[in-house]
């Protein structure tokens, strides 16, 4: 459980920005109580941006996430992990493939495929069980996309929903399982995998950045 608790490279819990970020949680609360309001303030701070993915090292520090308005679902689960591991709430880092069914159409035509890889999600270890939670939708994109922000209870797995109403949503097709740290190396190789012309030029415009670790 030690390696679930440790400050790293990328979930630095002893910076400042990572104080600054927690300062108006309440640390008296119970680990359960922490941990929903820490997710309800990580999904709904950083409005969901997946036009702009980052995969350096630098890029994936939390203070450098911080720093953001956007974030992406990786970079949310960076967050998250990171507070939970300051308030001594054990923290790791999922990742998966799946497919939004769900107004992607701008996505795919630059990843030029249907799969999403390496969706981030996120596990917190709570009342002797770890629990999944999801702050990637924030209401505000929920809202203009038609779909129902996932809520979570800090004792039930709370994924991407299969369906909306009665149209699919999320579909997982592979999970990656989880990390104690942020796996830089194999998130760029199976990105490369899929994506491979996103990694012959450095893209970085205003409507879609894609920046791979050198």
């Amino acid at each position: 459980m030690e390696n679930y608790l440790k400050a790293t490279d990328f979930l630095e819990i002893h910076h400042s920005s990572t104080i600054h970020f927690c300062k108006d949680i309440n640390p008296s609360q119970d680990k359960k109580e922490l941990a929903i309001e820490l997710y309800y303030k990580v999904r709904d701070h950083f409005l969901y941006d997946p036009f702009h993915l980052h995969l350096t090292s630098e890029a994936l520090k939390s203070s450098s996430i911080f720093q953001k308005k956007r974030a992406w679902c990786v970079e949310k689960a960076i967050v998250l992990a990171t507070c939970a591991r300051y308030f001594g709430i054990p923290s790791r880092l999922g990742y998966a493939i799946v497919i939004n069914h769900i107004g992607t159409e701008k996505l795919t035509r630059y990843l030029r495929r249907d799969e999403i890889v390496f969706h981030g999600y996120i596990e917190l270890f709570i009342e002797n069980k770890w629990v999944k939670c999801t702050p990637a939708f924030d209401k505000r994109v929920c809202k203009i996309s038609g779909v129902t922000p996932l809520d979570w209870d800090g004792k039930t797995d709370s994924l991407f929903q299969a369906f909306e109403k009665d149209q699919q949503f999320m579909e997982y097709l592979h999970d990656y399982e989880t990390f104690d740290d942020v796996p830089v190396g194999l998130m760029n190789k199976e990105m490369k995998h899929y994506y491979p012309h996103l990694f012959e030029n450095i893209i970085d415009t205003k409507e879609f950045s894609f920046i791979p670790e050198s």
